[in-house]
């Protein structure tokens, strides 16, 4: 798990350049709710610019012949008074928090819980455990939330290798960074 430290650079990658980041346009069903999302990897960032670039064309936001995308860099500095949470390990914790925010009166405590931070750090559910988990949210490994169900999920997302990532869920966590350039990435 990389740590969040000062001067820390993290990645967002999008269909365009992103310089100033506003939590209200996240998406509200991802993996720690509505935020700002950036991981430390250069690479998944350039990973999700295709995905970012082909929503964004399907929503008509950009003409759907463009093949080209934006990784854009961010250097985080600290500020004791952020509330931060982070899910060091891949574990019943961290799976009820990411299906909590991604199925709607599931898990309501943690998401509720979760209000009270300001960045919110973990490993991402990609699109190669969109599957599990959606299997585990149908109870195909029994019942949600029970112990037998958690430990099958985790077991089957262990040998993805998930890469972490870093919620910023408020005013005050985005004040936390400071855009340092984008790159142009082709498709």
């Amino acid at each position: 798990m990389q740590e969040l430290i000062d001067g820390l650079i993290l990645y967002h990658g999008s269909y365009c350049e992103v310089k100033n980041p506003e939590v209200r346009y996240g998406a509200r069903y991802k993996d720690f709710g509505q935020g700002f999302y950036l991981t430390p990897s250069k690479k998944q960032a350039q990973n999700f610019v295709q995905m970012s670039v082909k929503k964004a064309a399907f929503n008509g936001k950009i003409d759907s012949l463009q093949e080209y995308g934006f990784v854009s860099s961010f250097q985080f500095s600290m500020n004791k008074e952020l509330n931060i949470q982070i899910y060091p390990e891949t574990d019943s914790e961290w799976l009820h928090c990411i299906v909590g925010h991604r199925r709607k009166n599931t898990f309501p405590k943690i998401v509720r819980e979760l209000k009270k931070y300001d960045i919110v750090v973990g490993k991402i559910a990609n699109d190669n455990t969109n599957a599990t988990i959606a299997a585990y949210m149908a109870s195909a490994y029994g019942e949600i939330g029970s112990k037998s169900a958690d430990t099958m999920c985790i077991s089957l997302l262990m040998p993805e290798r998930l890469q972490d990532q870093f919620c910023f869920r408020t005013n005050d966590a985005i004040k936390s960074i400071t855009f340092v350039e984008s790159e142009r990435v082709w498709l």
